[in-house]
């Protein structure tokens, strides 16, 4: 295969009044006999376009004039006609810069010196990367300039932000990569999926919940997919997510201990578990590790924030650490971040530690781009939604991220959640692969105690307190996860149990005869 033509790097001559050991004048990377290879190859076979079209735009050549040709090129195919020299002619008889080089003849000559067409997607691609490369410099001699004003409203760090954001943009613009899958390689991914999780302990096919229940129902979480985790203020959505995080990394660091004593590839395929980062928007990441350390210890959390322990409890803190310390869990405890910074953080943890999964606490913390922001809430949550969607893709990781719901709960008698609940719903619940309720009955019975009624006799009343408080009994430390939504599995109840003192979350037990209120919707 004839490979592309080298690219050009012209330098100018320094100027006479310039020092004689002054770095030369650099122009951006091009490469014009590519520009030109490509565009005689396209006129001498309009196929080849079906190779380049998907990707390659007239902004991204080098020369003006060959971005227009190709421009006139594209419009003439998808228009079902031929695109040549002769067709061509008429486009350009009246473009002043393009006489300067011939006009019409200038694109005979073009189409007369096609040699091959077999390296189109070749000659193109390497257009493409010569396009990022000039916009890489211009980003960077735009974050130099920027660097040197000094804007009150805009300090450093959104400055950074800035430059980051551009990148980006830049990194995901117009990716040659995508297209068709053979559905024979997308089956063979699925079927070494079902025998990874058949492999597996937990028989899960994505990351471990640590919850037998809510990993029946789900599979586990899954890379690509957006989680949702959601539910009213005091219902447990910082415990779940928190708890979760922690079963799926402490899963990890089982396997790769296990795997160390065996032999075994510590992150292989059949590898429980995984890295997850967590960013933390609302709490520190020290009151995180208060919340995970008084769990593992069964010490209220509160208590070890006062220093009222046991001299004995530092024993089983010494013990907690040591294990804790290990998890291969990520926090960052940045407050207002934006989603394009979560990207940058989430892609470096990958690159330097691995990742298996992200957990955002809370979305309506996260802030939206600008231009989304100036549009409104809605507008800034549903960029917000399409870009943790975009992120789970991108890294191949579940991104579980919680969200407030909104006051309608409060007002109905019976305050289970449901999907339009959800605040700014509408492209929360249609970016999400998965939406989960957090539901505590327990937390709104005890605020409803029976008071007595006008003209109420005793015994009517004692019925009522009565019957409240045999709830009570049967709803207490009982929690509800109401998956609401998921695109690949059903929907139905799972139940949890809570132990408020230590905010923790636990397996329901299966010898409670209560649970069997909790059957699959």
């Amino acid at each position: 295969m004839q490979s592309p033509a080298p690219e050009s790097h012209v330098v100018a001559h320094p100027a006479a009044t310039e020092r004689a050991d002054a770095p030369p004048a650099r122009v951006p990377p091009h490469n014009f006999e590519v520009e030109i290879g490509l565009l005689a190859a396209l006129m001498a076979n309009n196929r080849a376009f079906e190779k380049v079209g998907e990707f390659l735009e007239a902004e991204h050549f080098a020369d003006g004039r060959h971005g227009r040709i190709y421009s006139a090129i594209r419009k003439l195919i998808e228009q079902g006609r031929q695109a040549n020299a002769a067709t061509l002619k008429s486009y350009f008889e009246r473009d002043e810069e393009l006489k300067e080089v011939g006009g019409p003849e200038y694109l005979a000559r073009l189409q007369a010196s096609a040699v091959t067409i077999v390296n189109a997607k070749d000659y193109a691609q390497r257009i493409f990367d010569l396009f990022r490369r000039r916009e890489l410099i211009g980003i960077g001699t735009e974050i130099v300039n920027d660097a040197h004003e000094f804007d009150v409203e805009e300090d450093s760090g959104a400055k950074i932000e800035k430059a980051e954001r551009a990148l980006f943009d830049l990194a995901e613009k117009g990716a040659a990569e995508g297209g068709f899958k053979e559905f024979a390689k997308a089956l063979g991914t699925a079927i070494d999926m079902a025998d990874v999780a058949f492999k597996r302990a937990s028989a899960v096919t994505g990351v471990t919940t640590g919850f037998d229940a809510l990993n029946d129902k789900l599979g586990g979480l899954h890379p690509s997919d957006l989680v949702i985790v959601a539910g009213r203020p005091s219902m447990g959505k910082t415990a779940l997510a928190t708890k979760i995080a922690f079963n799926a990394a402490k899963a990890r660091l089982d396997y790769r201990d296990r795997a160390t004593a065996e032999g075994l590839e510590p992150d292989g395929p059949e590898a429980e578990g995984g890295v997850v980062a967590f960013f933390s928007l609302e709490m520190s990441a020290e009151q995180l590790a208060n919340r995970l350390l008084a769990e593992q210890v069964e010490v209220p959390s509160d208590k070890i924030r006062r220093g009222e322990v046991r001299a004995e409890d530092f024993t089983l803190f010494a013990q907690a650490s040591a294990t804790l310390a290990r998890l291969p869990l990520f926090i960052d405890d940045t407050p207002g971040l934006s989603v394009t910074a979560v990207r940058t953080r989430a892609r470096r943890l990958k690159r330097t530690h691995g990742l298996s999964m992200i957990v955002i606490d809370y979305l309506q913390l996260l802030s939206g781009p600008p231009n989304a922001r100036a549009e409104g809430r809605v507008q800034e949550i549903s960029a917000i939604t399409r870009g943790l969607k975009a992120l789970a893709k991108e890294l191949e990781v579940p991104v579980v991220a919680l969200s407030q719901l909104s006051r309608a709960v409060e007002q109905r008698e019976d305050k289970r959640p449901q999907l339009a609940d959800l605040r700014e719903s509408g492209t929360i619940e249609q970016d999400a692969d998965v939406v989960m309720f957090v539901f505590r009955e327990e937390y709104y019975h005890s605020r409803a105690e029976p008071m007595r009624r006008p003209e109420e006799d005793d015994t009517k009343f004692n019925e009522r307190h009565q019957k409240w408080m045999e709830r009570g009994n049967q709803i207490h430390n009982k929690a509800e996860v109401i998956i609401a939504k998921q695109r690949h599995g059903p929907i139905g109840t799972v139940p949890l149990k809570f132990v408020g003192e230590f905010t923790k979350f636990e397996d329901w037990p299966l010898d409670d005869t209560a649970s069997a209120e909790y059957g699959d919707d």
